[in-house]
């Protein structure tokens, strides 16, 4: 396991000893650190088209369309034999934010959710295997007879882009095909919204069923909203979920505001910390915000300038660790603001993935912290039970960084790990 920052480690073989045995591809409870995710499984597939082939699939320009598995496969048929596609991407939220966990952490995590039972060259499975990880275990996979999910993105000469989706099979995932052994030996849960809107869809109870797991045994659960729309339209069950089963929320500002009605995004943070321990919001162009609690025996003052917005010297204690808000005897809430890496980048080619690659750096640090307190119970780090290895300012500076990373290229997860960082002296300090 990789910790965030620089770690010095030596590796030998001696050559008196036996050779080691090559390590499991498949995740082992009792000896692996590793996350797990649950998703709707998709491929994204990119093409640039003319207005007449919206017209000869009936898709109505600039909207999501709906499309049934058959037409799905005509259109795919069809900009094959044109030659349109430009790239297939492996989709979804989860299932970039545990690619991108799994890249910079250079190890295990386990995706739950559906997949092709006869997977053939040039299918939608076979597209999302080849651009997901290795380290992604997927054994836990449930076969469908049908496709997984297909999102067909369709680019006109204008720079407008339309959207055909097929859902496929990807909503099938039952109850019975959640491992409760693996969810019980990780280090987080990590899931999203998107099944709630499928009422009728056995992936809803599915995903219910694997937080139910978590939180009985004592798992960090991770929740990312999903869509300002979907965020709006199911706002009370959702609500009724985050308080009940949720420890941190990941959303952008829009999402945000659909939650709590307010636009700031500071104060946004502020009232969702009422219902979960951290908050990780996105604001674009503004930067991002770590927020969550520690406790004031533990807070750390920080060495960087004093930030006020509608909180005043919201950052203070910045330099703290997470803490779950029920392991604190007196928490305190803490927040942490960053902005764009270097600016941002001078010309942004991809948008989508961006806020799962800063969760992912921010589930890198949870389980570093779950890998240390298994390796070294008695270090001092783990005086208190700290829910990660770094503090919030530390931990908005990775993530911040892996944002940046999708930001400049024309994928929504990690080709390649990102360069070793120096330690900082706020790191320095923990180590004492």
């Amino acid at each position: 396991m990789k910790f965030p920052g620089r770690r010095k480690l030596k590796h030998y073989f001696p050559v008196s000893q036996p050779k080691p045995i090559l390590p499991s591809i498949d995740v082992q409870p009792d000896k692996d650190t590793y996350i797990v995710g649950l998703d709707e499984t998709i491929v994204d597939v990119v093409a640039n088209v003319s207005d007449e082939f919206l017209s000869q699939f009936s898709i109505h320009k600039g909207l999501s369309n709906l499309v049934d598995t058959d037409t799905a496969s005509a259109i795919y048929r069809e900009l094959a034999a044109q030659g349109c596609i430009s790239d297939h991407f492996a989709g979804g939220t989860i299932g970039n934010t545990i690619h991108n966990y799994s890249v910079l952490a250079d190890d295990k995590s386990v995706l739950l959710g559906v997949m092709s039972a006869n997977i053939t060259l040039g299918s939608p499975a076979y597209h999302y295997i080849c651009h997901t990880s290795s380290k992604v275990d997927m054994n836990h996979l449930q076969g469908v007879s049908g496709d997984i999910g297909r999102g067909i993105t369709l680019i006109t000469p204008d720079g407008e882009r339309t959207f055909a989706i097929a859902p496929g099979d990807m909503d099938e995932l039952n109850a019975e095909h959640i491992p409760e052994n693996i969810i019980a030996g990780s280090a987080a849960l990590v899931t999203c919204a998107y099944p709630l809107r499928h009422q009728g869809k056995p992936i809803k109870q599915a995903m219910l069923t694997a937080l139910e797991h978590a939180h009985q045994h004592q798992v960090p659960t991770v929740l990312t909203l999903g869509t300002k729309h979907l965020v709006e339209e199911n706002k009370d069950e959702l609500l009724d979920l985050i308080k009940r089963h949720v420890n941190v929320l990941a959303m952008n500002e829009l999402e945000a505001e659909a939650l709590t009605g307010l636009s700031d995004p500071l104060q946004a943070a502020d009232q969702i910390l009422e219902y979960v321990d951290i908050v990780l919001l996105t604001a674009g162009p503004d930067g991002m915000y770590l927020c969550g609690y520690t406790d004031d025996t533990v807070k750390r003052e920080t060495t960087n300038p004093i930030k006020s917005g509608r909180l005043a010297d919201f950052n203070r204690w910045e330099f703290s660790r997470p803490m779950l808000r029920s392991a604190c005897q007196n928490p305190i809430k803490v927040f942490s603001h960053i902005d764009p890496y270097m600016g941002g980048p001078e010309k942004i080619r991809n948008t989508n993935g961006a806020g799962d690659g800063a969760l992912s750096a921010l589930l890198h640090d949870i389980s570093a912290n779950h890998f240390h307190k298994d390796s070294l119970p008695n270090s001092s780090k783990h005086a208190a039970p700290f829910l990660a290895y770094s503090s919030f300012a530390q931990i908005c500076k990775y993530s911040n960084r892996v944002s940046y990373e999708i930001l400049v290229q024309n994928a929504p997860r990690l080709s390649r790990g990102l360069p070793e960082r120096e330690d900082s002296l706020e790191e320095a300090y923990w180590e004492r």
